[in-house]
């Protein structure tokens, strides 16, 4: 399991609403609107110790 950077929910990888790259990890998505926040500003949800890439 994954977690969403932006929400923090635990994502299955295989049933993620959304992926997206980031400085060459891949973040999981809940919803179709946490991605749209990550992708409007990934470092902000990268960088703040979020729940983190998964590899």
């Amino acid at each position: 399991m994954a977690k969403d950077p932006v929400c923090g929910m635990a994502v299955d990888e295989k049933k993620a609403a959304g992926t997206s790259t980031h400085k060459g990890a891949t973040y999981y998505f809940c919803s179709a609107s946490c991605r749209t926040k990550f992708d409007a500003n990934p470092g902000r949800y990268a960088a703040a110790g979020g729940p983190g890439p998964q590899h």
